[in-house]
């Protein structure tokens, strides 16, 4: 009965570790469904780092321009509805439960079920044409080549930052990964592809050859940032004091490939001023990606959950606060190099708050991962001056622990970063709503 059935626990159905790659269930389920893909006009975006401010980046503009915009992204933050938008608002319950329902019914006509994140996908499709989206930013949920979303036709494929994650599913080198995400390019439909590494830009290059696809990267170098506070106004190729309400010192750089989709898609018939691109872009807020979400102390919530994103929210946080002395909440999935990151966030050092992602298989134990720091400062003492004392290291029982225990350690003049795992956000938030 319909009141017995939950759509979220539906749709989040199974473990990541269920994942079987391969697109023709999706397809056979969208074709029960009626193919609403084929009645939605798509930015299709790939990438290790940054596809998430990048996708929120490009619906911004285009919600600016005046399309109603559909976004689809993962994990969510705060709550599941979060992952199916339009212009911006979470898709209701109301609405959850009657698409979910339809995707129910046509999943079981299927011989092989779908996976929890085809059904997702399949039902923000279904979602975003029956409401009459007049475009639709889609987030690759894993690689590129086999994920669920790479069933669209789009008007323009963006791949952002490539680097090692996922490496389990993914491949072990930068190569290998960039194969998986160049997989979304297809015959003839532009791509914009960020500055990417040697091997990984030799790769999408060599695809889009393969398939006829013209291929944009953006001029970073032409970039002129600043902070003013702790956000980024930027300048780039015309367009100029571009207030980001995004912090990171990165977001420049995901802002510009927004920009360089807003210029490919006025090519496919897309009505988009500079005027709308601007406004986008400093209109959008995306949560949980050096989110400033508190003051006194400052706390910065950051979704970096692999060695590349711990670098970038390093080289923002030296370039806010040179003097370093952080306290950090830290939890992390074991499955990453968290080794890394933590070589990254030391020398800004004051203490670690260790704590785990909550309800996760994966989750790296509060006590080893606070083993590891200690190990990894012992390696770094004597070659970085930093390490004039001992830092305060402790394992903690909870997120909620480790968050209250970081603001009092701080002070009111301090500065406490969360991070390590989107997985963890809602709990941060949720514990500092009460300490």
């Amino acid at each position: 009965m319909t009141e017995e059935f939950d759509p979220k626990v539906y749709l989040q159905q199974g473990a990541w570790r269920d994942v079987r790659l391969g697109l023709h269930r999706t397809e056979e389920l969208l074709e029960r469904l009626g193919r609403p893909q084929d009645r939605l006009r798509i930015v299709h975006v790939a990438g290790t780092n940054g596809k998430g401010s990048t996708c929120a980046l490009t619906a911004g503009i285009l919600q600016a321009a005046g399309y109603k915009v559909g976004l689809f992204t993962s994990p969510y933050v705060l709550r599941f509805n979060e992952r199916i938008q339009v212009n911006r608002e979470d898709i209701s319950d109301e609405d959850l439960l009657a698409v979910a329902l339809e995707v129910r019914e046509a999943a079981e006509q299927m011989d092989e079920q779908p996976t929890a994140f085809e059904l997702i996908t399949a039902a923000a499709l279904l979602h975003f044409a029956q409401v009459g989206c007049t475009a639709v930013v889609l987030e690759v949920g894993l690689g590129g080549r086999l994920d669920s979303t790479n069933v669209v036709v789009p008007e323009v494929c963006a791949i952002t930052s490539i680097a090692l994650d996922h490496t389990h599913v993914l491949g072990d080198t930068i190569a290998k990964i960039a194969y998986e995400k160049a997989g979304i390019i297809k015959a003839g439909i532009p791509v914009v592809s960020y500055k990417q590494k040697p091997e990984a830009e030799a790769v999408i290059m060599q695809r889009a050859r393969e398939v006829g696809a013209p291929v944009s990267v953006p001029r970073f170098g032409r970039i002129h940032a600043h902070a003013e506070g702790l956000h980024q106004v930027f300048s780039y190729d015309g367009f100029t004091d571009v207030r980001l309400k995004l912090a990171g010192t990165y977001q420049p750089n995901n802002a510009v490939m927004a920009i360089e989709i807003a210029r490919v898609l006025r090519g496919r018939g897309f009505e988009i001023s500079d005027e709308a691109i601007k406004a986008g872009l400093e209109a959008t807020v995306w949560q949980g990606r050096f989110e400033v979400v508190r003051d006194n102390p400052t706390v910065i919530v950051d979704g970096g959950h692999n060695e590349q994103g711990a670098n970038v929210l390093a080289a923002s946080l030296r370039e806010y606060f040179p003097q370093g002395g952080v306290t950090f909440v830290m939890n992390v999935l074991r499955d990453k190099n968290y080794q890394a990151m933590i070589d990254a966030t030391l020398p800004l050092a004051a203490r670690y708050f260790c704590a785990e992602p909550p309800e996760n298989e994966r989750a790296l134990h509060a006590d080893e991962l606070a083993c590891v720091i200690r190990e990894r400062e012992l390696e770094f003492e004597g070659v970085h001056d930093y390490c004039v004392q001992r830092l305060q290291v402790q394992a903690c029982p909870s997120i909620a622990n480790a968050v209250e225990g970081a603001v009092e350690a701080a002070g009111p003049d301090g500065v406490v970063c969360c991070f390590g795992s989107l997985y963890a956000i809602a709990d941060v938030m949720a514990a500092l709503k009460s300490c």
